[in-house]
């Protein structure tokens, strides 16, 4: 049987999140929007138009002070950041995983089945195709895809 979700406001989120190990830091220049830390991972919050919780930043485990990117390339999970590409380490997953696990027990978020077997990647690149993470209309044109050129004889 599925349980109820107990939403939160943003101010009782707050206030949760503080009185469980969060810290929990004001945005410089952003009122209603706040950074959490904890197990050397990172995220940010928002307050929504209708007063409840609205993640600003997704969560990421903190490399240099900057929140890095969870991506998956199939063999191998990498934290990375503008300027640096790290490989996850099973610590560094767990940290990750505990962290996402709090912020929605939190902010009143869904916890999904899938998500609770193990840390969830930002992004997956298997397949090693180049250029298939751009947006649609950016990727170049695949040879396959291109009208076929007839040769006309001279």
């Amino acid at each position: 049987m599925a349980k109820k979700v107990k939403t939160r406001s943003f101010e009782e989120a707050v206030a949760w999140l503080r009185d469980h190990g969060f810290d929990v830091l004001e945005a410089p220049g952003a009122s209603g929007r706040v950074f959490l830390k904890k197990y050397h991972c990172s995220a940010a919050i928002e307050r929504a138009d209708d007063g409840s919780v609205k993640i600003f930043a997704y969560p990421g485990y903190l490399i240099n002070g900057e929140i890095s990117k969870l991506v998956d390339h199939g063999y191998q999970k990498v934290l990375q950041t503008s300027k640096a590409v790290r490989p996850a380490t099973a610590d560094h997953l767990k940290a990750l995983h505990d962290f996402s696990e709090e912020l929605k027990e939190g902010t009143g978020g869904i916890s999904l089945y899938n998500e609770g077997l193990g840390t969830v990647s930002e992004t997956y690149m298997y397949d090693r195709v180049r250029d298939r993470d751009l947006p649609q209309g950016e990727r170049p044109q695949r040879p396959w895809k291109q009208p076929p050129t007839v040769k006309r004889p001279a």
